[in-house]
């Protein structure tokens, strides 16, 4: 499967993400309808300017604006990638010089014969790099192979003041995360944000064919470790690719999840990551507070309730969840605490989805999940009789 990346889009994320860099919006997803809905407007009142005066009014998000106007919106710190063969600089750190750059096809792309590049670490460096990573979101879906694979093919490169990292307009090299140090970000010249001993940058230009949308300047002595693109594209985007067919696969056959468009079942996709469980341990608990959902990719689930009426009566189950089947929605709908504990039965691995994401993605199935809740009563009645205490669902 080829991607092909629209005329425009590139320009359009730049722009957005220097916006994003500049506001740090609390509420990212509020400010990104904010930000779009403007610029759609913007485009309208300067379509109407071009049927008036004959000339082109719109701007794309990321060309220059004439000379004098100011530039309203942000750019991202990161860029361009290039597949291009090349032959290794004799100094790692130096900057490629412009190439053309090649799409990278995951589905094409294998890892046979390939060799995986490790650079040696001490123990103390390791643990430093392993501490930065930690929190990356591009890496919060490796597994523990891939992540150790991710710290193997990261090198160590120290910066002195004023010293240059990345430069906007250069094609992308390496993708880079912060071990220490202190870091301005200039777009266009203007500084429009700062990194403080934490940090990542440069996955844009690896990952969409785009430039350096930013230039970043070590304003301190620092560290940063640093991942070539062959090896960021290997790990990273083809992972992120062969996680997101998996869900994929099995979101499709969630009946709840059939009334999702294809794109919006891609979207939940994008957000799930894996969790997996040993034998008899608590997924949730009753009574505990709701925090994600649960979609079963390997294994099996108990569900157990406690009767709230009797304390000291023992937990009976309600029912059994298998491969395909979810389980956690119904606190996240409700907004009351856990109303069972689900116990894994042997090995069992689940996609977890966030309540955020939850709540910003699952709009359009929250009529048939309020059903579920009447199906539910109806087995805790079956279970217990009358004396079932189910206030708690509604």
């Amino acid at each position: 499967m080829n991607f092909e990346i629209p005329p425009g889009l590139t320009d359009l994320l730049q722009d957005f993400t220097v916006s994003v860099l500049k506001e740090r919006p609390p509420d990212l997803v509020q400010f990104a309808a904010n930000y779009f809905v403007k610029l759609n407007s913007k485009k309208n009142i300067d379509r109407d300017d071009e049927d008036d005066s004959g000339e082109r009014g719109v701007r794309f998000a990321g060309a220059s604006p004439p000379p004098g106007e100011p530039m309203d919106e942000d750019d991202d710190y990161d860029d361009d990638d290039d597949d291009e063969p090349m032959e290794p600089p004799t100094n790692r750190f130096q900057r490629r010089q412009s190439v053309s750059a090649e799409r990278y096809d995951p589905e094409a792309d294998s890892d046979e014969g390939e060799d995986k590049i490790v650079y040696p670490k001490s123990d103390g460096q390791r643990k430093r790099l392993s501490e930065a990573v930690h929190h990356i979101l591009l890496f919060r879906s490796l597994d523990v192979e891939q992540m150790q694979e991710v710290l193997d093919a990261m090198f160590e490169k120290k910066v002195k003041p004023a010293e240059h990292v990345i430069d906007q307009g250069d094609d992308g090299d390496n993708f880079y995360v912060i071990d220490s140090g202190t870091y301005d970000i200039f777009v266009n010249g203007n500084l429009v944000g700062k990194y403080d001993s934490k940090g990542s940058f440069g996955e844009l230009a690896l990952m969409y064919n785009m430039p350096r949308a930013a230039t970043i300047v070590a304003t301190s002595d620092g560290t940063l470790w640093a991942m070539d693109r062959t090896t960021f594209r290997r790990i990273v985007l083809k992972n992120a690719f062969n996680k997101r067919k998996m869900y994929e696969a099995l979101l499709e056959h969630v009946p709840m999840l059939k009334t999702l468009e294809p794109y919006e079942r891609m979207n939940v996709a994008d957000a799930l990551l894996s969790r997996s469980f040993t034998d008899g341990e608590v997924i949730i608990k009753q009574g505990d507070e709701a925090d994600c959902m649960y979609f079963i990719e390997e294994g099996n689930v108990r569900v157990t309730v406690k009767n709230k009426s009797e304390p000291s009566s023992e937990e009976l189950e309600v029912k059994r969840y298998e491969k395909g089947g979810y389980f956690g929605e119904l606190a996240l709908v409700t907004h009351k605490p856990r109303a069972a504990t689900a116990y894994s039965i042997g090995s069992t691995k689940c996609a977890v989805l966030d309540v955020q994401a939850f709540e910003r993605l699952l709009g359009p199935c929250m009529d048939l999940m309020k059903r579920s809740i009447d199906q539910y009563e109806e087995q805790l009645v079956q279970v217990f009789g009358d004396k079932a205490n189910i206030t708690d669902l509604r």
